[in-house]
């Protein structure tokens, strides 16, 4: 695996981790700790493959990006991409297609779903009004995940004020289960 490093207009693909420690030293502005080297030498033996920023002073970084590039014409023209991860059953898998999939699974049946959303409400008191994190759980009958969410979307539309926010579907902020076929 070969390393791409830059420090504003200087940039350089190297092949191991004492060449990469090098062109570091070699720019004034970036001192050289111990402590740098070696966390440098972690991200470059781990399985990591992320890009990775180093702080110099405020809002001044270096970069450190892993490669299979064996030239910096190759790491331009993107000719190394960095291939996924085989799935063997028990790795982690593409989170995005599993809850798109997850989602337009067409399975008629009851559905619970939890829906966290930015509901607008008053304030007695002043009467002004402010979002509040709102926690939703209704079961519906659907005939997928998304339809699930657009039923109890609609549902909040019609009794909420209409300048409340819902999350999407496929975030972190509406789930759902099968509970079974109905009767």
């Amino acid at each position: 695996m070969n390393l791409y490093l830059r420090y504003f207009d200087k940039e350089t693909l190297v092949y191991n981790v004492d060449e990469a420690i090098d062109f570091l030293n070699s720019i004034p502005e970036i001192e050289m700790t111990p402590e740098l080297e070696a966390d440098i030498r972690d991200y470059a033996e781990s399985n990591v493959f992320y890009p990775k920023r180093y702080k110099i002073r405020p809002r001044v970084y270096f970069i450190i990006i892993k490669t299979t590039a064996s030239t910096m014409l190759d790491f331009k023209q993107k000719k190394a991409v960095h291939p996924a991860p085989a799935n063997d059953g028990g790795g982690r898998r593409d989170l995005t297609a599993n809850v798109v999939t997850r989602l337009t699974e067409r399975k008629p049946g009851w559905y619970e779903g939890a829906l966290d959303f930015k509901r607008v409400v008053m304030i007695p008191g002043t009467g002004k009004h402010e979002y509040r994190d709102t926690h939703f759980v209704a079961r519906c009958k659907a005939e997928s995940g998304q339809d699930c969410y657009n039923r109890i979307v609609a549902n909040l539309k019609e009794r909420v004020d209409n300048r409340s926010q819902f999350p999407s579907a496929k975030g972190k902020n509406f789930h759902f289960k099968y509970l079974g076929m109905w009767k």
